[in-house]
């Protein structure tokens, strides 16, 4: 991959396609990076075959009219110099070198700690959404969908159509916030149009599970609204308190990062030079902004930087609906009242609250727990932690995903070009 004009993007969700779309438009080669099987990213997930909205399709129609390798199977995990990037596949290590990066890394969802969040059929919103898109029987099972944000609404109507019973809703947020988005949607029909289609029949706001029971696997959960607490018998509980970027490779590379994401200039530029980043690595937004900041970074890494301006209005328009979206799901604190002494906070190595609130830092307790070192280093418990201590990521090491010892092997002896 070394042409004189390439541009690299990691990422194929919808942030990616639309960056990768404009920068091949005006005839750079382009190459797409994505550690899953398909493009498409979590909200196309599958690609152009399962696609179901328009929007998705007419997508995936325009990168069919241009020249765009995609590299699928493919995790990126570590920067070995300036202008390469090594990425992990089943047949070994690539190396990526590239003029021009664009950074398209997405969101995770936000999971919190609550006594019985560790029972198996405990799971993000998402990524039960995602399980049955990939072939998990749904069937007639009893869901509770709680947590916070869209995606909740998004995740129920979806598991309805594939049979499922969605006892209810359950949404942090209070009613006041939610008549307040509400009423900041005057005047944007298409997502009234969108809230309308996912109306659900019990969604029940300032309303949260306070812990799951069951033996073997979730067979309640308990809840509680106001000065009312009851347990609802279910098969899963799909939990996901909104969304958090995918900031590990940015931070990796060297690019600033602030409280909402990687910090980009107008042009969608990093603080690295020919470092970009579009969509929800720069900020929770949503889907029409993520395509419009893709489009606005591909243009800019072509060098057609009057046409990415026409786009910045409509970028605009997205932003301040964004701000909208995350003050309204911004976490209540009662929440951080859920976790009990043996809740387990940190999942892969089992550290529980208990051993984590008597340290002042998250390396401290790093060093004392190993909290943060297991195979989703820190992807899970690392937003539980800011949220319940404040505490943040002090560096960020290679690999930034979890590989291969053979991978790690091949990165010191040197690797096979892509």
């Amino acid at each position: 991959m070394s042409d004189a004009h390439r541009v690299l993007v990691i990422g194929a969700g919808p942030a990616g396609l639309a960056a990768a779309y404009r920068a091949a438009e005006h005839g750079l080669r382009v190459t797409v990076v994505d550690d899953n099987p398909a493009a498409g990213g979590q909200i196309w997930r599958g690609g152009e075959e399962t696609a179901e909205s328009s929007e998705a399709q007419a997508w995936f129609e325009k990168i069919r009219s241009v020249d765009i390798e995609l590299i699928a199977g493919a995790r990126v995990f570590q920067q070995p110099r300036a202008g390469t990037l090594l990425a992990e596949t089943q047949s070994g290590v690539c190396e990526l070198n590239y003029e021009k990066l664009i950074l398209a890394t997405g969101a995770r969802e936000r999971f919190l700690p609550f006594p019985g969040w560790t029972l198996p059929n405990v799971m993000g919103a998402g990524g039960l959404q995602a399980l049955v898109k990939t072939g998990l029987p749904i069937e007639e099972k009893r869901v509770v969908v709680a947590g916070s944000g869209p995606l909740l609404l998004a995740v129920a109507g979806y598991l309805r159509t594939r049979g499922a019973e969605v006892l209810l809703i359950a949404e942090q947020a209070s009613w006041s916030r939610l008549v307040k988005f509400g009423l900041g949607l005057i005047g944007q029909p298409n997502r009234i149009r969108q809230g309308w289609n996912l109306r659900a029949p019990r969604y029940l706001s300032g309303c949260w599970v306070v812990k799951a029971q069951g033996e073997g696997k979730v067979e309640s959960a308990t809840l509680v609204r106001g000065e009312k607490q009851w347990s609802v018998s279910c098969d899963y509980l799909a939990c996901g308190f909104h969304l958090e970027p995918n900031v590990e490779l940015a931070e990796l590379l060297g690019c600033e990062v602030g409280r909402e994401g990687v910090t980009v200039s107008e042009f969608q530029e990093t603080s690295v030079p020919n470092v970009f980043g579009a969509g929800e690595v720069t900020g929770i937004g949503g889907l029409e902004l993520s395509l419009v900041e893709g489009e606005i970074a591909g243009l800019a890494a072509a060098g057609k930087r009057e046409e990415a301006r026409k786009l910045f209005k409509l970028r605009d328009q997205q932003r301040r609906f964004a701000r909208l979206l995350n003050e309204t799901f911004a976490l209540r604190d009662e929440l951080k009242q859920l976790v009990q002494p043996e809740t387990i906070v940190c999942r892969c190595e089992d550290v529980m609250f208990e051993r984590l609130h008597v340290h002042d830092s998250w390396r401290a307790a790093k060093l004392q727990t190993r909290c943060g070192m297991g195979p989703c280093q820190g992807r899970v418990c690392g937003s539980a932690v800011e949220f319940l201590f404040g505490w943040h990521a002090e560096s960020v090491r290679p690999p930034v995903l979890p590989v291969r010892l053979e991978s790690l092997l091949s990165a010191q002896e040197g690797t096979n070009t892509k």
